[in-house]
């Protein structure tokens, strides 16, 4: 379906008093590989971000409530008297849990930049195929 540039016809029924709507169907022909990476980067970023406040939160939303030590009793109750004794913490520390949030959010910056970029690349490729997407632009314009 190919759209010819020209405004459509007014949609009346969502028009205010006093105004009519000017709309022009277009179709994105042209990703920038750049520009795409650019802005994937950034909200990866923020992505990022929310990752590792989350897991911040989380860990001392566990820590406050107690459950760290619950498991530590439950396993020291399941393993008996003779048992070596079991500290959660030395497994789910603090700065071992950041870590591996950074890590991991480091890791998703990388991916989903890589991956923005080509799919944009793909999208070039294969537009020429499928015509591109089809973006309908409305401006309300007061009648004069």
């Amino acid at each position: 379906m190919q759209g010819t540039g020209q405004p459509a016809q007014a949609d009346p029924t969502n028009v205010a008093p006093g105004t009519k709507t000017r709309r022009a169907r277009l179709f994105v022909t042209r990703l920038e590989p750049y520009s795409v990476a650019k802005s994937a980067f950034v909200l990866s970023l923020s992505l990022a971000v929310i990752i590792i406040v989350a897991t911040i939160l989380m860990w001392l939303m566990l820590s406050l409530s107690g459950t760290f030590d619950v498991i530590n009793s439950t396993v020291d109750d399941i393993g008996g008297e003779g048992a070596s004794a079991f500290d959660i913490f030395s497994f789910v520390s603090f700065g071992r849990i950041v870590g591996l949030a950074l890590v991991i959010a480091a890791f998703e910056i990388v991916l989903t930049t890589v991956l923005a970029t080509i799919f944009a690349a793909i999208y070039n490729a294969t537009v020429t195929f499928t015509g591109g997407v089809e973006v309908t632009l409305s401006e309300d314009q007061p009648v004069a």
